[in-house]
C-alpha cells in the first residue's frame, strides 16, 4: 500500500511539473519515513553522493560535452554538407540528410536531445525554405533524432549498464544493426511522403561537390572511427572513449578548423554542464527510490507475480514492451530507466533472457516514447525549432513512428539480429 500511495505522489508532483528529480527524491523519503520512520534520513546524503559517483557515469558529461563542442566549431555543419553532397539529390533530398546526419551524429553525442537541438536548428529551417511543411520538417527531424539512442554510444545504454550491471560495449554492438536498419527504413518512409506530397529534391549529384565536401568533413569522420574504434577494439573503455572524444572534438574543432574560440568553448562546456546536471541529479534520487525498493522486496515479488502469469520469454517481453511505452509517454528516457529498471532486473534474470538484448529493447521503447506526448522530450524540441503545434506535427510522425514500432518488434522477436555483433566478436 505504501509503495501505491509514492508512485500516485510521484506522479501528481511530475504532472504539476516538479521537476522530476525532486519529485522522486521526495517521494522516495517520504517512503522511507512512512517505512521505517526517521532513523533512516541521515542516510539520505550518503545514499545521494554514492549513487553518481560510479565509474562508467563519468562517459554521461562527457559525451554531452563532446556533442556541445562538435555543434560549436563547425562539425556538425560539416557533416550535413557531405551527406547533403551523398544524398541529396533524391526526392525529398533535404529529409534524407536529416537522417543521414543523424547517423553520423549519434555516433558522437549518443544523446537524442542533442542530436535534433544541434541539426534541428540548421535543417528545419532549411527544408521549410526549400517548400517542405514545418510539421514534415519537425517530424523527421525528431524521429531521426531517436537513432541516437541506439546507434553507440548512447548515454542512455550507459545508464542501463549501469544500473543493470551489464557490458556498455555489447550494449553499444548490440546497437548498430538495429540503428542502421532504422536509418535506412525512415529513409524509406521519408521517401514516400515526399513523393506523394512533391517534395524537391536538391541539386544534382556532382562528383565534384561531393569530393569538396568529402575533403572538408573528413576529419570530422575520423571522430567515430577514433571513438568507437578505441572501445570496441578494447583499447579503451566506454568511459576514456568518452574522454577520448572532447578531446578529439576540441582537437579537430580547434586546430583543424579553427572555429572553436574561447568563447565557443565557454558556451559549450556551460551547454554541456547544465545537461549534466539534469541528469545526474536523476541519478542521484534514483538511488533513494532504489534503495527503498530493495528493502521492500518490489522487484522480487513483481516478478514471482509475473512469473507465476506466464513462463514464457515471448509473453513476457511483449508485456514489458506495452509497459515501458506506457511509461515513456509520462517519463524521460533517463528517468524511466533509472526507476523501471531496478523493478524488472530480476523478472529479466528469472526469465532467462539476455541482459544487453533486454537493455536494448528498453532503450528503444524509451526512444519511441520520446516521440509520443505529453512528455516527449526530443518531439518537443523539433516543434520549438519548427514554430509548429505539437499534435499537427504528431500527425505527421504517425509513419515515422510506425517504422521504430516495426525496428522495435524486430529487435524484440528476432535477437539475432541485434546480438549477432555481440555473438560474433564477444561470446
Amino acid at each position: 500500500m505504501t509503495l501505491l500511495w509514492v508512485l500516485l505522489g510521484l506522479l501528481a508532483l511530475v504532472l504539476v511539473d516538479v521537476p522530476i528529480a525532486v519529485a522522486l527524491g521526495l517521494a522516495s523519503i517520504v517512503a522511507m519515513v512512512l517505512e521505517t520512520g526517521l532513523r533512516d534520513l541521515p542516510n539520505v546524503p550518503l545514499t545521494l553522493f554514492d549513487g553518481a559517483v560510479k565509474f562508467s557515469l563519468i562517459a554521461v558529461p562527457l559525451f554531452i560535452l563532446a556533442g556541445s563542442i562538435m555543434n560549436a566549431s563547425g562539425i556538425s555543419r560539416r557533416l550535413i554538407a557531405l551527406t547533403s553532397a551523398l544524398i541529396g539529390f533524391v526526392r525529398g533530398g533535404l529529409s534524407m540528410v536529416t537522417i543521414g546526419t543523424s547517423l553520423f551524429f549519434a555516433e558522437i553525442s549518443g544523446s537524442a536531445v542533442a542530436d535534433v537541438a544541434a541539426l534541428g536548428s540548421v535543417l528545419i529551417p532549411s527544408m521549410k525554405r526549400a517548400g517542405y511543411t514545418k510539421e514534415f520538417a519537425a517530424a523527421v527531424t525528431s524521429s531521426a533524432s531517436t537513432l541516437a539512442v541506439i546507434i553507440p554510444p548512447s548515454i542512455p545504454m550507459i545508464l542501463y549498464a549501469v544500473m543493470a550491471g551489464a557490458s556498455v560495449v555489447e550494449l553499444f554492438v548490440a546497437g548498430i544493426i538495429p540503428g542502421l536498419l532504422g536509418g535506412l527504413l525512415l529513409m524509406a518512409a521519408a521517401y514516400r511522403i515526399a513523393v506523394r506530397r512533391g517534395f524537391p529534391a536538391e541539386a544534382a549529384f556532382q562528383w565534384q561537390r561531393l569530393g569538396r565536401a568529402f575533403k572538408d568533413a573528413v576529419w570530422a569522420l575520423l571522430l567515430p572511427v577514433i571513438i568507437l574504434g578505441g572501445i570496441f577494439s578494447g583499447w579503451v573503455t566506454a568511459t576514456e572513449g568518452a574522454g577520448l572524444a572532447v578531446l578529439a572534438a576540441a582537437v579537430i574543432g580547434g586546430l583543424v578548423y579553427r572555429e572553436l574560440d574561447f568563447r565557443a568553448l565557454r558556451k559549450a562546456v556551460v551547454d554541456g554542464g547544465i545537461q549534466t546536471a539534469v541528469v545526474m541529479l536523476l541519478v542521484s534520487t534514483s538511488a533513494l527510490l532504489g534503495e527503498y525498493l530493495t528493502s521492500a522486496q518490489v522487484p522480487q515479488r513483481f516478478a514471482e507475480q509475473l512469473l507465476a502469469f506466464t513462463h514464457s520469454q515471448w509473453v513476457i517481453l511483449l508485456l514489458l514492451n506495452v509497459f515501458f511505452l506506457l511509461v515513456g509517454l509520462f517519463l524521460h528516457s533517463a528517468a524511466a530507466i533509472i526507476l523501471v529498471v531496478p523493478v524488472v532486473m530480476p523478472l529479466v534474470h528469472q526469465a532467462g533472457i539476455d541482459p544487453v538484448h533486454f537493455g536494448l529493447v528498453l532503450t528503444l521503447n524509451l526512444g519511441i516514447g520520446q516521440q509520443t506526448p505529453p512528455v516527449a522530450s526530443v518531439l518537443l524540441t523539433a516543434c520549438s525549432i519548427a514554430k509548429a503545434q505539437v499534435w499537427e506535427v504528431s500527425r505527421v510522425n504517425v509513419a515515422f513512428v510506425g517504422v521504430l514500432l516495426l525496428v522495435l518488434l524486430v529487435v524484440t522477436y528476432v535477437p539475432a539480429i541485434p546480438m549477432s555483433l555481440v555473438d560474433l566478436f564477444y561470446r
